[in-house]
């Protein structure tokens, strides 16, 4: 058995060490993932598979969520990728609150540290509400269920503490995220998600989406 083990290792030795770099890759620089769910919608949509630059604030020893250097902070309006101990998944979502924030949600209209967000370019779809919010230069779309809006709509205020985030889903109505979960600590946060990187339409054969083939998710 020994004798097989090391002719294995020897005859395999290139694969192996192949394999042992990509997994190392994957876990501390970058790596693709897949999202099933629509609770990004508009920005991002069911089928897309989204790159993840796991260097964007970290340096992290492979397989681990142990920081190994920090190179910066989430910035409010960055789309992350976190592993979700409350969730007990990955998830993707939109950074909103940073530390020291103090958030207010009403109708779904955000207002943080007392400053109220700013909404226009409204369109209107059969069952929802595709619109443009901004704040501190922070520009993206959000999407609103008109006919079944979510009970977590209404938030009341809360201060985001030290080492915490503060995340939401683009999709208001339709998204598990800080209001469900609670907030996010920063040690659960993989990378920033900044690119589509490949879109299977689900509803058509999984046919590739070329319109979203390297788009920049904002």
């Amino acid at each position: 058995m020994e004798k097989f083990i090391r002719r294995f290792l020897k005859d395999n030795r290139g694969m192996i060490l192949f394999v042992i770099l990509m997994i190392g890759f994957r876990s501390a620089i970058a790596d693709w993932n897949a999202v099933p769910t629509g609770s990004m919608n508009p920005t991002i949509i069911e089928g897309d598979r989204i790159l993840v630059n796991k260097l964007a604030y970290d340096l992290k020893f492979p397989l681990t969520h142990r920081s190994l250097h920090q190179f910066s902070d989430p910035k409010r309006g960055d789309i992350v990728v976190f592993d979700s101990a409350a969730a007990d998944k990955r998830l993707v979502k939109r950074v909103i609150g940073l530390p020291g924030d103090r958030i207010e949600l009403r109708n779904n209209r955000l207002i943080i540290n007392d400053k109220p967000a700013h909404y226009s370019g409204s369109r209107q779809h059969k069952e929802y509400l595709q619109i443009t919010e901004s704040l501190d230069g922070i520009v993206h779309r959000i999407q609103l269920d008109v006919l079944n809006p979510s009970p977590l709509n209404n938030l009341e205020p809360i201060t985001v503490p030290e080492g915490f985030y503060f995340v939401l889903g683009d999709n208001r109505d339709h998204s598990a995220d800080s209001r469900y979960y609670g907030l996010i600590p920063r040690e659960e946060i993989v990378g920033k998600a900044s690119q589509v990187i490949l879109s299977l339409d689900y509803d058509h054969y999984y046919i590739p989406r070329h319109d979203r083939l390297l788009h920049d998710l904002l």
